[in-house]
């Protein structure tokens, strides 16, 4: 899922200082999740929001909504009344979610009150790790379901580095090597061979570096 967290209240002030009336709009999925941007972190910003405004002897009235997903356009068109109707949307939501809304009403401001951090999954309690770079050509089927790209500071395809110490990364010693993974990983599952294959020179016109994205679906469009 889509990792996030709050951005510095500071800089949620600055963004908003101007306005009399705003939209919080929370995002019920991955936010939601991660405890960044859910109804109960629309709640919580609302009110430091509020407080922040007394202080300065301004006010502020605040609509808090939060919706299934901000990346789907029927979800948004739900507060679509609500959005007009205010100087600004203050979006709890990724970035994917702060561009859904600001595509749909291109003359309404919409701030992200969120910084978008990684693909990845939780650890443990209030832990999120970073497993997944998007490339868009995985190669998890040849490395035991451990992601080299991603797990790998130097993103090395081919094996380890060299640098790695009792399994550790060299880059972070509380990082475990992710080729160590992948060899214990191989080994357990007596696929060991698939280490004897050479990884051909990366294509990264699959990922970022291929400019914007787009997958088509011709057997789902109508």
């Amino acid at each position: 899922m889509i990792i996030a967290k709050r951005k510095p209240l500071k800089d949620i002030l600055k963004m908003i200082e101007n306005c009399k009336k705003i939209l919080l709009v929370g995002c019920g999925t991955c936010v939601t999740v991660c405890s960044a941007g859910g109804e109960k972190e629309v709640g919580i910003l609302s009110s430091l929001i509020k407080i922040a405004f007394k202080k300065e002897g301004k006010s502020i009235e605040i609509i808090e909504r939060t919706v299934k997903r901000q990346c789907e356009k029927e979800f948004i068109e739900e507060i679509k009344e609500e959005i007009v109707s205010c100087d600004a949307v203050l979006s709890m939501a990724c970035g994917i979610g702060v561009q859904a809304i600001a595509d749909i009403f291109e003359d309404v401001s919409v701030y992200p009150a969120l910084d978008t951090t990684f693909d990845g999954m939780p650890e443990e309690q209030g832990v999120w790790v970073e497993l997944c770079s998007c490339c868009g050509n995985c190669v998890l089927d040849k490395t035991g379901g451990v992601c080299p790209i991603t797990r790998c500071a130097k993103s090395l395809l081919n094996g380890p580095c060299g640098g790695s110490q009792d399994g550790m990364c060299e880059v972070n010693e509380d990082t475990p090597c992710a080729w160590q993974l992948i060899y214990d990983r191989l080994k357990k599952q007596g696929k060991l061979d698939l280490l004897t294959e050479i990884e051909p020179i990366r294509d990264w016109s699959t990922s970022k570096s291929g400019g914007v994205r787009k997958i088509i679906r011709e057997d789902l469009k109508l």
